[in-house]
């Protein structure tokens, strides 16, 4: 399967701006709804650079990326035949290590670094979706899809599958979707995914699923969005920038500069690479 995943990306383009438009129109049209669902032009315009950043860090990757994988389908222990039952459990096999790699990257702070960019905005529609940092190549990303090209899967399919779950969750990021009934018991929605992206205390660390919200009922990380609990958007630590490069770079500069302050043990100053990003030596 030959997959020119740029273009294929500029053929989605359109399925993008179209629910943009709508869900803009229909704040218009409803001006006392939730102020953070609002489309704020510097908060769009920072999320729409930051996804053109992210896009050129795939590129400059991905040749790289798809040479290891390659490299290691070499060893696969499953030869798995193209059908659709097999696309069908790579999809789910993708989500489960979708799901770790994105529980990981609040647990670890080398890997929040990354993905705090897309935490970072106090608002949620549609175009937060686009809020992504090009250090994912760095901080590991592509580290999580590996077992999957072991298992027998082609990379081409692997890589595939990662962008449908990818454009699938660009219809969760949305404050005006109303509840979906039994969907939500299998699938991520958006509901669930406000709770991720909410900074209250107890939403925090919660419903890390692409696709699916199943792993998060499985694994003890799922929590429902309460009425009595709005959702509030941001980071515990805000930064109050639209600067592309300063949303990009932030976390990285503080995690190095807490690393490499003076006085610290070895171990003190891995912990702050790989413990879970606030920790802090005790006095």
């Amino acid at each position: 399967m030959n997959i020119d995943i740029n273009l294929l990306l500029l053929l989605l383009t359109p399925v993008y701006f179209v629910p943009i438009t709508i869900e803009w129109w229909w704040l218009k049209r409803h001006p006392y709804y939730n102020p953070s669902a609002r489309y704020r032009l510097p908060d769009v315009f920072a999320n729409l650079s930051l996804g053109l950043f992210y896009q050129l860090g795939e590129k400059l990757a991905g040749a790289y990326v798809m040479a290891i994988y390659f490299s290691l389908f070499e060893f696969k222990l499953f030869t798995i035949a193209p059908t659709l039952w097999s696309f069908i459990l790579l999809l789910v096999l993708q989500d489960f290590c979708y799901y770790w790699f994105h529980r990981m990257s609040h647990n670890v702070r080398w890997m929040w670094a990354s993905h705090v960019v897309h935490h970072s905005s106090q608002s949620l529609n549609f175009s937060t979706a686009f809020r992504q940092s090009f250090t994912y190549p760095l901080s590991g990303m592509w580290l999580f899809w590996i077992p999957l090209v072991m298992l027998g899967f082609p990379p081409e399919t692997v890589l595939l599958v990662v962008m449908v779950n990818l454009f699938y969750q660009f219809f969760i990021h949305s404050q005006v979707v109303p509840p979906l009934g039994w969907i939500e018991w299998v699938f991520n929605t958006p509901r669930h995914h406000r709770v991720h992206h909410a900074k209250n205390p107890n939403y925090i660390d919660k419903n890390f699923g692409g696709l699916l919200i199943i792993w998060d009922r499985l694994f003890g990380t799922f929590k429902a969005e309460s009425e009595s609990e709005p959702c509030r958007y941001g980071i515990p630590k805000q930064v109050n920038s639209y600067d592309p490069l300063l949303l990009t770079f932030h976390e990285w500069r503080d995690m190095l500069k807490d690393a490499l302050k003076p006085g610290k043990t070895l171990k003190q100053r891995l912990k702050h690479l790989y413990s879970y990003p606030s920790w802090q030596p005790k006095p």
